[in-house]
């Protein structure tokens, strides 16, 4: 057989054409005013509507390919008509085109010129027409702009920007095997493992290089980030990953996975931290573009000093992303997206791959990455996943900006506003919850945000107000398209009409969000979730939607029941209808427990009325002894000065909420904590939403009330206890304040260390 002569493709890194021009053709502003951007599938049609009203000889998506400085440049030109000797650049948008923002026009002609560059090397061409194509979505309207190009003048163009990328690109190619090298000889940092420590990391390992899924229960106070972690990155030169997201559903956690990677210590691994844009923003009075935001003002122009200031600090924390986007004049918050694709490790919330409008997600899909996934405190997913997947508006919001809304958009608010009304016709006053989407609503608030739309199109600064409601519009829009037997429709009590029915405040909840997370785990190479809480995993494997191939692993507590003191208080109940009766009981448990056991102290109550009824009776029985509480509303600051309370020496009680910021994710090792009481079983509230909960899952053949109830509470119970022993040396005393601790099924589901047989 005669050998294939050797292809320059198989040597030169790869690159696409949009992927070079989003690199090295952005230059301007930032400008995240609102463009009415059509949807992926009407950009679909756009085009199919575009090129089927070319002639017969015409060629649609055409490929084409070249070596260029360096690079291999590749892409799909959206039409070339061979007679008229015109490529095209087909973008789709809503509006007026003039209103199409300088930097997003500069970079559709960069893309044009070198698609035009491409066809003139593979046509052998001197000159070509280049021709920029808008097709207005709404009216079928095209505009076309055109220059005539030579074929000099196009290769100079797409020269310059493949020598600013392929510096770049070569870069990138000697970072990755820099990385791996590293990463495939990554010490355990630590001297020797902790027990059930390593089973953990070996476990994560296996199925990361697998590529499985993986739920992974393991005592708190074991290390279990450090495994985690370890077992995960030595996973990823074997796996050829492209990128790991530490992914956490509260921000509580996000640090300790940050530490952790600093204890690992692999140079020259790339870590990005991401918050959200209200944690970040340098200027929250003034809005995303030039006109306004001095960080927002030449942001592409100073990109590139930024992003090669970003990869040589490498460890990308909030405030080193913060002092470099600082120090080169752009903001901090786009800065950390820029970067997201040029890091090896992501550490963010889940929203950043589960979320509808994920760009973890988006952009993995769109390069082709391989990505594994680690999420910690995994056993919130499954509520955070509800969230993400469910949209709410209310009437007050929506009568504030109908008032202030122009006449233009008077008819379609006033029908919306009509249809609104109509909900409230059979509607009692109270929650009610109701299998079916409501149809001519949701038929008025499409039509109401594309009216919305057109104007924002024509008025972008007039319309300034109104971009939260069409946000809050859209999302709604946008769940109501994945309504099904996992949701339901809400309505719940909003405002009083100044006239006629008050209008409720309209809901479209998601219950069982497996069928909406599946895609997500599709799209992962392997995924690990790991927590204290994840038993039974049978509940938690079905909840997520994970499929059979999913490993499972529960780490052996290394704790013994000689490290903790555990008493249930029999015969007191905390069910609501109990509590004013059995409160001077309660506070008399704790004041028992604080007093026997000298040192600082945590007890957790089921709600903050509850903690400021037990509060205020435990000062007045025990007024020697110091007290803080938990807030309805902490700051940073704030939590910091609770956790700081929490000091070796003299005794005092903190009293906080179960399932708040102080029940998980957070360390009060040795001295510091002594003892921890729980007031609760944590059932969440037998409210509409929750029975409807429980009838969904027992029609799908699950135990409604265990799984909706039961298994959740006592979830929060273990994690605030877990607060209390964190290594073998410590030792403490846990007080649980409800006699159905003492049942047979509780007990079954509590760890099996705690010696309560």
């Amino acid at each position: 057989m005669t050998p294939r002569p050797p292809d320059p493709a198989d040597e030169l890194p790869r690159v696409g054409v949009r992927s070079l021009c989003a690199f090295a053709a952005r230059v301007g502003d930032l400008d995240h005013r609102f463009t009415p951007a059509p949807s992926a599938l009407a950009g679909i049609e756009g085009h199919a509507t575009v090129t089927a009203r070319r002639p017969a000889h015409y060629q649609r998506e055409r490929t084409l390919a070249a070596a260029c400085a360096g690079l291999w440049l590749q892409g799909r030109a959206d039409g070339w008509d061979p007679l008229a000797q015109r490529i095209e650049e087909i973008k789709t948008h809503r509006g007026d085109p003039v209103l199409v923002a300088d930097n997003q026009r500069a970079l559709h002609w960069a893309q044009a010129m070198v698609y035009g560059w491409l066809l003139c090397e593979a046509e052998s061409l001197d000159t070509i027409e280049v021709a920029l194509v808008y097709f207005d979505v709404d009216s079928a309207r095209e505009t076309m702009l055109t220059q005539h190009c030579t074929r000099e003048a196009l290769a100079a163009h797409t020269q310059a920007l493949c020598e600013r990328y392929a510096q770049w690109a070569h870069q990138e190619q000697q970072h990755r095997r820099a990385r791996d090298a590293a990463l495939a000889r990554l010490p355990f940092p630590f001297d020797g493992y902790r027990a059930g420590q390593r089973e953990l990391t070996e476990a994560v390992f296996r199925a990361q290089r697998a590529g499985r899924h993986l739920l992974a229960q393991a005592p708190t106070g074991i290390g279990k980030t450090a495994a985690t972690l370890f077992g995960a990155l030595r996973a990823m030169p074997l796996n050829a990953s492209d990128q790991l997201l530490v992914l956490t559903p509260k921000g509580t956690t996000r640090t300790v996975s940050l530490d952790g990677l600093r204890a690992l210590g692999a140079q020259p691994l790339r870590v990005l931290e991401r918050m959200a844009r209200d944690k970040t923003c340098e200027h929250p009075d003034k809005a995303c573009h030039g006109e306004d935001c001095p960080l927002a003002r030449g942001f592409y122009d100073r990109l590139a000093a930024a992003r090669s200031a970003a990869v040589q600090r490498g460890f990308l924390g909030r405030e080193a992303l913060r002092e470099i986007a600082l120090a080169h004049g752009i903001c901090p918050y786009y800065l950390a997206q820029e970067m997201q694709r040029w890091a090896d490790v992501v550490v963010g919330d889940v929203n950043h791959w589960f979320d509808l409008n994920a760009q973890a997600w988006a952009m993995a899909q769109a390069e082709g990455w391989r990505v594994q996934l680690l999420i910690d405190e995994a056993h919130n997913l499954v509520e955070r996943a509800r969230a993400m997947y469910s949209a709410e508006l209310d009437p007050m919001r929506f009568a504030a900006w109908r008032a202030q809304a122009p006449r233009t958009l008077t008819v379609t608010m006033n029908a919306l506003h009509r249809a609104w009304g109509a909900l409230a016709r059979d509607w009692a006053g109270d929650t009610t919850i109701g299998d079916e989407l409501p149809g001519e609503f949701v038929h008025a608030l499409r039509r109401h945000v594309s009216v919305l739309v057109d104007f924002l199109a024509q008025h972008p600064q007039a319309g300034v107000a109104l971009q939260p409601w069409l946000f809050e519009a859209l999302h709604f829009l946008r769940v109501a398209d994945r309504f099904g037997t996992h949701s339901v429709f809400e309505r719940s009590p909003g405002i009083a009409a100044r006239r006629g029915r008050p209008r409720p405040r309209l809901a479209l909840r998601c219950l069982l969000p497996a069928e909406l997370l599946r895609p997500r785990w599709a799209a992962a190479h392997a995924a690990t979730m790991f927590s204290a809480t994840l038993a039974p995993m049978a509940h938690a494997q079905r909840l997520l939607g994970l499929d059979e191939r999913t490993a499972q692993i529960d780490v052996p507590s290394p704790f013994s029941a000689t490290q903790l003191s555990v008493r249930i208080a029999h015969g007191l109940s905390t069910r609501w209808v109990d509590r004013a009766r059995t409160l001077p009981r309660l506070v008399d448990e704790l004041v028992a427990q604080v007093r026997a056991t000298p040192g600082k102290h945590l007890a957790f109550f089921s709600s903050f009325d509850y903690l400021e009824q037990a509060l205020a009776a435990f000062q007045a029985a025990a007024p020697e002894v110091p007290v803080w509480a938990q807030a309805r509303s902490m700051d940073e600051a704030a939590r910091a000065a609770f956790l700081a309370r929490f000091t070796p020496g003299d005794t005092g009680l903190g009293f906080a909420v179960l399932g708040g910021v102080f029940a998980e994710g957070i360390d009060l090792p040795g001295e510091r904590l002594v003892g921890v009481s729980v007031a609760t079983l944590g059932l969440p509230p037998p409210d509409p939403l929750t029975e409807a909960l429980r009838e969904r899952l027992e029609k799908a053949g699950g135990a409604g009330w265990r799984d909706a109830y039961l298994i959740p509470g006592l979830h929060k119970v273990v994690q605030a206890a877990g607060r209390l022993i964190r290594t073998p040396e410590d030792r403490g005393a846990l007080l649980l304040l409800d006699r159905r601790f003492a049942d047979a099924e509780v007990r079954a589901l509590l760890p099996a260390w705690w010696g309560l047989g």
